[in-house]
């Protein structure tokens, strides 16, 4: 059953999330991050910031804590086993860091079809906040396979 565009525009309830140095030390040695001011707190502020810094891409790990982070999908009808990821951009506009408490509030941008609607793309832009500064966009398209449920019985 195809998307409905409809739900263009449509928003998430917002959430809040704090980030901690453990997880961003740990994301950062897991991702390569070798700089020691993603790591060390005085070497974070030997090069000038306020404490360790949120590492590249982090703030999609930060998204997903949202409780439930998949219920769109459900709402919508879609099940996760037919699914795939299409792709993310992120846009930064200030640095996080660790100790800031972010706020994500998404929105669908878009939805549309390719290979005849057997490909249907959802994508969704997370706004993230700090304090009502814009810190971050992070945009997600999400790639939905169209089942025929008569022949896939």
């Amino acid at each position: 059953m195809p998307i409905d565009r409809g739900i263009i525009g449509t928003r998430t309830p917002e959430h809040s999330v704090r980030a901690e140095r453990g997880r961003l030390r740990f994301f950062a040695a897991a991702t390569g991050q070798n700089d020691p001011v993603y790591s060390d707190v005085e070497a974070a502020r030997a090069a000038g910031h306020r404490d360790l810094p949120i590492p590249p891409t982090f703030l999609f790990c930060l998204d997903m804590e949202q409780p439930a982070p998949f219920s769109f999908l459900d709402d919508l009808g879609i099940d996760v086993r037919t699914i795939l990821h299409g792709g993310q951009k992120f846009t930064y506009h200030a640095q996080a860091y660790a100790g800031d408490t972010l706020t994500f509030s998404t929105v669908v941008d878009d939805v549309y079809a390719k290979k005849g609607g057997a490909l249907e793309f959802l994508v969704r832009t997370a706004e993230v906040t700090r304090d009502g500064e814009l810190i971050a966009q992070l945009t997600g398209t999400t790639v939905v396979r169209q089942i025929d449920k008569e022949t896939s019985a």
